[in-house]
């Protein structure tokens, strides 16, 4: 059994207002582990971006415990849990959120820039399959190529888990796919698990493992014993 990276006991996450207690997470329990490619599904308001907040240390749950490679993140302390996110975590939103006046290169370099032991830019954006578009800036380029610069952002951090937000969510089928594939094939050859939040059922036959969310609730945790190959997938 592969190593594992983050573990939830119990988590709880409740929000206060106009005297009404939301439950956003209600006592969730899970395991990630190294190489997982795991996606997250649910309708909106099932708590699948507050626990992607928790793990990515976003935010702290209001009960339960939270590890990585068995540290309890609410024992890390301010700055503790601020290196976490910017040295441990890749985030992939929706949402390309590149500055559009940086080329590819500029907008890797920056993250680059801010952690202790990145990659090399250039070696990334050709992984993600950007080589030769290095100097072009988001506006030249499409919105696949657009969600490859943002995944490389992440990467070259060289991340111990990449958390990923609806990161098909703004691209047709065909560039969906791509970009599912890149992220299965880059969670393997960096030995980095993968977690996917969606509301596409379809990319649950990709997954290692599916967690299905209800009313802040995993309701179940689906394994596939062989996952499918995006290109076998209809979207």
């Amino acid at each position: 059994m592969e190593e594992l990276v983050l573990m939830g006991e119990n988590l709880c996450r409740y929000y206060e207002g106009d005297g009404v207690t939301v439950k956003a997470l209600d006592g969730v329990s899970f395991e990630v582990r190294k190489k997982e490619f795991i996606v997250v599904l649910g309708h909106s308001g099932s708590g699948k971006s507050t626990l992607l907040n928790l793990m990515g240390g976003m935010d702290r749950p209001t009960s339960g415990r939270l590890w990585y490679r068995g540290r309890p993140l609410e024992q890390f302390s301010r700055d503790e849990l601020s290196d976490y996110r910017r040295d441990v975590v890749g985030f992939v939103f929706q949402f390309f959120n590149l500055i559009p006046s940086l080329t590819a290169r500029e907008n890797v370099d920056l993250a680059a820039g801010i952690v202790k032991d990145p990659m090399n830019p250039e070696e990334v954006l050709e992984l993600v399959g950007l080589k030769g578009r290095e100097k072009h800036f988001p506006a030249q380029l499409s919105g696949g190529e657009q969600q490859r610069i943002a995944i490389a952002r992440a990467l070259v951090k060289r991340p111990g888990l990449l958390l990923c937000d609806e990161p098909t969510g703004a691209l047709d089928s065909k560039t969906s796919r791509s970009v599912v594939e890149l992220l299965v094939n880059l969670g393997q050859k960096l030995e980095c698990p993968v977690v996917v939040i969606t509301h596409n059922a379809a990319m649950a036959r990709i997954a290692h493992r599916v967690f299905q969310m209800k009313d802040g609730k995993i309701e179940k945790i689906e394994e596939n014993p062989r996952p499918a190959a995006p290109e076998e997938v209809e979207w």
